[in-house]
């Protein structure tokens, strides 16, 4: 009886096993693009209305905060998806414009993920 009760206990814990938090690493990151993004002197657009970028910044950090307790979010992809791309409430993409040229947080997201790993990254 002792192991089937064990098992039973251990599965129990599985849901809160699930849950892990970033890496050191993942956090640096996520805290790079979101000083990228309030450093940028872009805008941004949430459900219809553009926003500065520190307000945009705070707006993300919320998000993040939310996610992270709840456990989702362990890199700086799934910050990207979850927290920057788009409305939790509404469901549309959040939009960025910089020097006139707009496109989709997650486009813009992405590609300062990109430029920070290539900058960290050792030459060959």
């Amino acid at each position: 009886m002792l192991p089937k009760a064990l098992f039973f206990y251990a599965l129990s814990l599985a849901p809160m096993l699930a849950f892990a938090a970033p890496s050191p690493a993942a956090k640096k990151e996520i805290g790079q693009l979101m000083d990228a993004l309030s450093h940028s002197g872009c805008q941004f657009q949430r459900n219809g209305s553009w926003y500065g970028a520190v307000e945009a910044r705070a707006h993300l950090q919320r998000k993040y905060d939310y996610l992270l307790k709840k456990g989702k979010v362990d890199t700086a992809e799934q910050f990207i998806q979850r927290a920057a791309s788009e409305s939790s409430m509404s469901g549309r993409p959040y939009r960025v414009k910089c020097q006139g040229r707009e496109q989709d947080a997650s486009t813009w997201f992405g590609g300062q993920l990109r430029k920070l790993r290539h900058t960290i990254a050792p030459a060959r």
